[in-house]
């Protein structure tokens, strides 16, 4: 197994190598790229609190910067920030909690040229844990690990103990004893600066000693400025609203316009630079929709300079065919780190009961399907991940998160070749791998009560009421996804008594849907896909009852086990990579079993892309907006080759 599925992670990124060298670029040329994704942008350009839609997720990483902490892709850790953190002090207590003091440079500034201190880093802590924001709809950030956090989330104490500001560059952040440890520590303390004089004008943050807290920045106002209705105004207005028109940034990028399908931004000339101190200096961006139609055409005659996140078979296959025409254009691949599964409205009675789940995956052969939809660029996923993520290249094989020891220190050698083998033996077998079996789904919804009626649909009578088996799947509107289904889903449920309307929906409506937004959701089942974050702890993914019930995600799935085995991964401790990998995959065995959502696929990417970009390296990267700081625009010079090259030199 583990073989099989690393030969064909290589097979499907193999691609002909394209040489190009760097050229200057002439003056007034190469200022503007048109950046062309399919997922349309909803506009939530602020923070996840709404949502995150992956292409939201790219405008965020070019309107916001200056993190604290950032991913090194090299190490497989998270690093602190060297553009903004200039100094680092840690300190444990008694009470095991500990404490990161920060020194922040003091040269960062806004996209209008004001300066970023601790106080706007503080702000950020308290705008995304506020329940201000959660009346405006948001879903608040779960930042329980920091110290007093329940006590200020509570009401009962107006400062935030856990976050402190000494100085215009000092920020002190304490984390929770009882939080750690965490195996994706520093990632504890990822945060963007936010500017109040925009989002909450008149409001101030202070620390009188005891932690941050918000107030009136002018003492004679008594009433309270920081509330629902002023963020209504300031975050949520549709066209001057930080949510999806930020005019105050600190990333690469300001936004120019945005017209709820296209997005132009210009350069930040304020940007200090990334975390490796590159500054972008691409002019100008569009960032719009794309149709798999077309795009690869618009690429050919310039409408695109850069084709984002291609994943349906015959438009990767289109673009790869412009390189064997000799076309000017290049192509990136790389694997997703994310997935497309059903998710299950388990709130509903038809899908609640974990057989019907299961019947319904018996009722798929999921390789079927991803070879219909992303062809030789897709593999079956049987858990929650994506072939991108370094746990499941661990497992299978593909690569490993381990460095050698140096020559000579033989205690380290021999603990590294240990853990090495231990890492070998881990596999994926115990999953079951769900494809087209009609009786055994028959014989699960035997067993789960669920009788033939005189139309040939399953029924049952759950709570004193009749329910039928008659279910609707909403997915995106325009996805192709939808005839695949049509064949190979909708038939084979028929079969053994379950009835399937597809229904499609506007993204940004069926997002909506799925995050509960707009009430009571009139489906039972919802495609989706999903990117992860670097930092993969679904424990923050569970929303808690007021009986302390722990429900998955969106999907209303009550189990207790799941989500004590998300705590249990996320406490792993730092650098124990063995234990982490074990409680990964004992998490991945009960979505496997328990299938509150059917994962489908995971697949590669492709990027096409103009040969006058240069330096685009987006499989380093986590997003085509943090690969296109480094990158420019320029004349495409061929290469020539080195022997060719000597050939010239001794012409006479």
């Amino acid at each position: 197994m583990k073989k099989l599925a690393t030969w064909l992670i290589v097979l499907i990124l193999a691609v002909l190598p394209l040489a190009a060298a760097m050229g200057e670029a002439e003056e007034g040329l190469y200022d503007h790229l048109s950046v062309g994704n399919t997922t349309q942008m909803r506009g939530d350009f602020f923070t996840g609190m709404w949502g995150n839609a992956t292409s939201d997720i790219d405008v965020r990483d070019l309107l916001h910067g200056y993190n604290l902490v950032v991913w090194d892709s090299d190490k497989g850790m998270f690093a602190f920030n060297p553009i903004v953190v200039s100094e680092v002090m840690t300190m444990a207590d008694q009470a095991g909690d500990k404490t990161y003091a920060l020194i922040l440079a003091n040269d960062l500034r806004y996209s209008d040229g004001s300066r970023i201190t601790a106080w706007d880093y503080a702000f950020s802590f308290l705008l995304q844990i506020s329940p201000e924001m959660a009346e405006l709809g948001a879903v608040p950030a779960q930042t329980d690990y920091l110290l007093g956090y329940d006590a200020y989330h509570s009401g009962e104490t107006d400062a935030l103990e856990g976050v402190r500001v000494e100085g215009n560059n000092v920020l002190v952040i304490t984390i929770r004893g009882e939080y750690l440890p965490f195996f994706y520590e520093l990632a504890l303390l990822r945060c963007n600066p936010y500017p109040i004089r925009v989002i909450a004008p008149g409001v101030q943050v202070k620390d009188d000693g005891s932690g941050v807290y918000l107030t009136n920045a002018d003492e004679e106002v008594t009433e309270p400025l920081f509330t629902a209705d002023l963020l209504r105004e300031t975050v949520l207005d549709p066209e001057t609203g930080y949510r999806s028109h930020p005019s105050i940034v600190s990333g690469p990028y300001t936004l120019t316009s945005f017209d709820g399908i296209t997005a132009e931004f210009a350069l930040n000339p304020y940007f200090a630079g990334d975390e490796n101190g590159a500054k972008p200096t691409i002019p100008n961006l569009t960032y719009t929709l794309a149709d798999n139609e077309t795009m690869v055409e618009k690429l050919k005659n310039g409408e695109f300079g850069l084709l984002n996140k291609v994943l349906r078979k015959d438009t990767i296959d289109a673009g790869l065919e412009l390189r064997r025409e000799d076309e000017p254009f290049l192509v990136e691949n790389y694997t997703r780190n994310g997935l497309s599964y059903i998710a299950f409205a388990c709130e509903k009675p038809t899908v609640s009961g974990e057989k019907v789940r299961q019947a319904i995956a018996w009722c798929m052969d999921r390789d079927q399907v991803t070879k219909d939809y992303a062809g030789d660029y897709g593999l079956r996923v049987d858990g929650y991940y994506g072939i991108g993520q370094w746990m499941y290249e661990t497992v299978i094989g593909a690569a490993s998160p381990l460095e050698a020891p140096e020559d000579g220190d033989l205690q380290a050698q021999a603990e590294f070749e240990k853990l090495k083998e231990a890492l070998e033996e881990l596999n994926m077998d115990d999953l079951t791998v769900y494809t087209e079996d009609l009786e055994k789904a028959a014989a699960l919804l035997d067993e789960d009560g669920w009788k033939i009626n005189e139309d040939g649909i399953r029924e049952k009578e759950i709570d004193g009421e009749k329910v039928t088996l008659e279910l609707t799947m909403l997915y995106p509107e325009g996805n192709e996804i939808e005839g695949v289904f049509r064949e190979r889903l909708v038939p084979n449920l028929e079969k053994v008594g379950i009835r399937l309307t597809l229904e499609p929906m506007e993204m940004s409506r069926l997002l909506e849907t799925y995050y509960k937004q707009d009430g009571d959701r009139n489906a039972d089942m919802i495609y989706l896909a999903s990117n992860f974050e670097l930092v993969f702890d679904p424990s923050v993914q569970f929303i808690i009852d007021e009986d302390g019930t722990p429900n998955w995600s969106y999907t209303n799935h009550s189990d207790r086990k799941l989500y004590s085995l998300a705590v249990k991964m996320r406490e792993t401790e730092p650098g124990d990579i063995l234990s982490y990998l074990k409680n990964w995959l004992d998490f991945q065995k009960e979505i496997n079993e328990t299938l509150p959502i059917l994962p489908i696929y995971s697949n590669v990417y492709f990027d096409f892309y103009t040969n006058t970009l240069h330096d685009y390296a987006v499989g380093a990267r986590s997003t085509w907006a943090q690969a296109i700081v480094p990158a420019y625009l320029a004349e495409y010079v061929e290469e020539v080759p080195e022997e060719a090259a000597e050939e010239l030199t001794e012409i006479p």
